[in-house]
């Protein structure tokens, strides 16, 4: 049936363009020309437009498409761990080494205007019950947040360098930084009254401020 076979090949090619748009912005960082995410695909400009109404568009899928496959089981996962501490301890090293293998994507996620709150909902609230879990078994600290959990990976995310593809200074600071969760320690200051989001993690060459 024509219509039926014009939708599977629209679903196709979107899928396509989307694959081609990772890998584009992980081997190019951030600032990948439209003319060449379509040119990777395989398609004319033409095409991204009509499907994904232009770069911004197809930043946000290729956003959404890298967060729900590769990020957001991470923390599902972590919620059906037996020991809730070590949940959470692999839930963020896990989170971190996604985050940095696609940190030029989450750039140009971040400079389109694309990176919502929406799309990372549900990895927050399975993060926070694994929080939660490990604050129960005496494991975290009580008076640690969610919103400081978050802080953690993005001040680790920081050192993300091309100089240490291994990421020994991942692991080593985020190791660092968790054994400031753990409970025994005097209470923390309270956080500042005004909100605040995590920003996207610095490219290579970077250094940005937490908040």
């Amino acid at each position: 049936m024509p219509g039926i076979r014009r939708r599977s090949d629209a679903v196709r090619n979107r899928a396509r363009i989307v694959a081609a748009a990772v890998a584009a912005f992980e081997d190019g960082g951030p600032q990948v020309r439209l003319e060449d995410l379509a040119e990777r695909a395989g398609v004319g400009v033409a095409t991204v437009y009509r499907l994904f109404g232009g770069r911004d568009g197809l930043v946000g899928a290729a956003f959404e498409t890298v967060f729900g496959a590769e990020i957001e089981p991470l923390a599902q996962a972590a919620r059906r761990a037996a020991d809730p501490a070590t949940g959470l301890r692999d839930v963020l090293g896990a989170t971190l080494e996604r985050v940095a293998a696609h940190r030029g994507l989450f750039r140009a996620a971040r400079d389109s205007g694309v990176l919502g709150v929406d799309v990372a909902e549900r990895y927050l609230r399975d993060l926070g019950d694994v929080l939660g879990a490990a604050q129960r078994a005496g494991a975290v600290r009580p008076d640690v947040s969610l919103r400081d959990v978050a802080a953690v990976l993005v001040m680790v995310l920081a050192v993300v360098r091309e100089g240490d593809p291994d990421g020994a200074d991942r692991r080593r600071y985020l190791s660092l930084l968790l054994d400031g969760l753990r409970p025994g320690a005097p209470a923390l200051p309270p956080p500042a009254a005004t909100g605040w989001e995590p920003p996207v993690p610095p490219a290579h060459g970077e250094c940005s401020p937490v908040g």
